[in-house]
């Protein structure tokens, strides 16, 4: 069984060391200096692929591809908890993650960049959480608040990166995330708009749930790919729509996630990483130790 410290009061500035999950075409190791690849297991199974250590200007990072490298892991099949995990084993402190999302709002456009700060979760067969009770896991059952969803901290230097390359950025959005793999009815899309949602897509959740669960830093930069399906007289949404909106777009999420890491490393995070894991063990139930 995992065992949790929630006793750490180093008073130290804390290293900062930045793990980068990528979607389609943003897990590009030739972002990483010095790279090397290593093979990881954790308590939760095997992550989607090999764990790529190195560098971008000095400061360590750990790049993570989501569907594995040839994108043979559909959305419902990647094991996030493993993926998440692997990310905590290398010791990273931050999370930052790129996904291709559908728009439900007209004045977000196919190839505009968006920093979301909230979803609504649609999925109904991931594993949510590391304190399921199972052998490996950490003692007790964790009720952790998921508001805020997304580290306010981090967002906000995504959006100063965006600005600073002048990249124009919808600085709020919620994501409804859907099992996939197929997309949305027209009924659907329509409901989910009335909901409050503003991008679509099949993997931010569990990621960022497990993400804090594991004391993480998490921020997200979503593309907008398509409209979905909600919008009449236009046509719904087709892969070969998404895949060629964002290989026009991918390029201005690799230089905000480059420049993203090192504006993140200018910083003391010594504070925001403590209370991250003190969050967690606050809100365990019977066993955080």
């Amino acid at each position: 069984m995992i065992k949790i410290n929630c006793k750490d009061t180093n008073l130290e500035p804390l290293c900062v060391k930045i793990g980068i999950i990528g979607g389609s075409g943003l897990d590009d190791p030739d972002i990483l200096e010095n790279r090397k690849e290593t093979e990881i297991s954790t308590p939760f199974g095997s992550p989607s692929d090999a764990l790529i250590e190195g560098e971008i200007g000095g400061v360590k990072c750990v790049l993570l591809a989501r569907h594995g490298r040839t994108h043979n892991i559909m959305p419902s099949n990647v094991n996030y908890r493993a993926n998440i995990w692997a990310m905590r084993q290398m010791g990273c402190t931050h999370l930052i993650v790129s996904t291709a999302c559908g728009s439900l709002r007209e004045e977000i456009h196919p190839g505009d960049l968006v920093v979301p700060n909230d979803f609504i979760d649609r999925t109904t067969k991931r594993l949510q959480t590391f304190y399921d009770g199972g052998p490996n896991s950490p003692r007790g059952v964790c009720h952790l608040s998921m508001h805020p969803a997304f580290n306010e901290r981090v967002r906000s230097i995504l959006i100063t990166t965006a600005k600073e390359l002048d990249l124009s950025v919808h600085e709020k959005a919620t994501i409804v995330t859907i099992e996939g793999p197929r997309f949305s009815s027209r009924s659907e899309s329509i409901m989910f708009r009335q909901w409050g949602g503003d991008l679509i897509n099949m993997t931010t959740c569990p990621e960022v749930v497990l993400a804090k669960e594991a004391g993480l830093l998490y921020g997200s930069i979503a593309i907008a790919t398509d409209y979905d399906c909600w919008q009449k007289g236009c046509e719904a949404v087709n892969v070969q729509d998404v895949l060629k909106t964002f290989a026009a777009n991918v390029i201005k999420v690799k230089h905000i996630l480059m420049k993203a890491v090192q504006n993140i490393a200018q910083e003391d995070w010594s504070d925001d990483i403590l209370d991250a894991k003190e969050c967690v063990c606050k809100n365990t139930m019977n066993g955080a130790m």
